[in-house]
């Protein structure tokens, strides 16, 4: 997203009939990949939606606890994608990154329902975003190496599609199921999609085997290898983006806050909240589906920038604190398309600046940004919810969406085009 970054970061416009979008992208691998992420999220975002009300409710914590767990969490899962990021470089490597991290995930994920006090809930959130730190930057490789280059944006668009459509799935099986069997049997239930994620994982390694033959030397940390490459010049609009980026938990606390008022009870205000965050997640699935498309014709920064700007809108609606259920649907879908358009175009970016032999440094480093900006979004928006109230940290926020929709016009495109009908982002 910088005009410094070499030409190989975004795709120029393509023409729809014989130019290069022609030929086949949604391959077995490509596919696969999709699946992985919807059967993982339907898992995980079972739990993510009872959270709230988990530690709420049940074990009688407070939003300033949620946001501490979220952000630690989000910590880790980007420590591991530092770590883990330069071993997916090697191809051999990441079919047992990716699957390993799927299993950790889901295993983990349903043992948050067996947790008696806010710490142990604590621990098994670590664990399970650790697990996807683990196979973050793996997956994303094997997708990069699945998909051709002039079809990125719509590779990584399915990709977040099918993770934006396993969290409309999750929260819907979890308001339905909270109902009949309770919260925590509920949330053991949570670990059975994400075993079938790690299946799906599976079927894509074997996939992108015939694609990628040549194993890659290692490297700890792989930041100097990637100064060339551009990545590092392009990230910084995503610096303050991801630092403004709130765990969804904390817009499902919000949104039960403002819900839990007159007659309604806690239970009632819950599976309400739940069903609107359903609609967040909708709308991001298909959002992503039609970002991909549009960055494979104009580019990332572009796109990226337009998800700043829903967010910033989306906060708004948060911060302004309406208890009327149709004003939160509004603020839920705004944030989900936001983060549809803005994640899409990030991992897209990654794939266009990264040769094969970097491509895993290179999506470690993003996660790493990822977690690091959630981290501190997540604990710094929790205590301000607790210390001064939810309006300021939605205004925190905000103001780092602000920033990031100004980086991201600061960095112009240059225009050199190199490799497949590639110019710069």
């Amino acid at each position: 997203m910088d005009e410094h970054i070499p030409a190989r970061a975004d795709p120029a416009p393509i023409g729809p009939a014989g130019s290069s979008t022609a030929g086949r992208w949604l391959t077995r691998g490509v596919g696969a990949v999709g699946a992985s992420s919807f059967f993982s999220d339907s898992g995980h975002e079972i739990t993510t939606s009872l959270l709230p009300s988990f530690l709420v409710s049940v074990l009688h914590s407070s939003a300033g606890v949620l946001g501490l767990i979220e952000g630690l969490s989000d910590a880790l899962t980007g420590l591991a994608k530092l770590i883990t990021g330069p071993m997916a470089n090697d191809a051999h490597l990441r079919g047992r990154l990716a699957s390993s991290g799927y299993v950790g995930t889901a295993l983990a994920t349903g043992a948050i329902g067996l947790a008696v006090t806010p710490w142990q809930v604590g621990v098994g959130r670590a664990l399970a975003w650790t697990s996807r730190g683990l196979r973050t930057p793996a997956r994303d490789s094997l997708l990069a190496s699945a998909a051709p280059e002039h079809a990125y944006g719509r590779a990584f668009g399915l990709e977040r599609a099918g993770d934006n459509l396993g969290a409309l799935v999750g929260p819907l099986l979890a308001a339905a199921l909270v109902g009949i069997i309770g919260i925590r049997p509920t949330m053991w239930l949570a670990a059975v999609p994400g075993l079938f994620a790690a299946i799906s994982i599976m079927v894509a390694v074997k996939a992108t085997r015939q694609h990628v033959a040549v194993a890659a030397p290692r490297q700890r940390i792989g930041i100097a290898a990637l100064r060339g490459t551009g990545v590092l010049r392009a990230l910084v609009p995503v610096v303050p983006f991801e630092l403004g980026n709130v765990a969804t938990t904390l817009l499902i606390f919000r949104a039960t806050q403002l819900l839990h008022v007159g007659g309604r009870s806690l239970v009632v205000a819950t599976s309400l909240a739940i069903v609107i965050y359903a609609a967040h997640n909708a709308f991001g699935s298909l959002v992503a589906l039609w970002g991909g498309h549009w960055i494979d014709r104009i580019g990332p920064r572009v796109v990226f920038g337009a998800g700043a700007v829903l967010y910033v809108a989306a906060y708004a609606g948060f911060a302004v604190g309406p208890q009327q259920w149709w004003w939160l649907l509004v603020a839920f879908v705004l944030a989900g398309s936001g983060i549809g358009l803005a994640e899409t175009a990030e991992s897209s970016l990654v794939a266009i600046l990264t040769p094969e032999h970097l491509r895993g440094s290179g999506f470690g480093l993003l996660g790493g940004v990822q977690a690091a900006g959630a981290f501190a979004s997540s604990a710094v928006v929790g205590l301000l919810f607790v210390t001064v109230g939810a309006t300021a940290g939605f205004a925190y926020a905000g103001s780092w969406m602000v920033l990031a929709v100004l980086a991201a016009l600061w960095m112009r495109p240059c225009a050199a085009p190199l490799g497949q009908n590639h110019s710069a982002a």
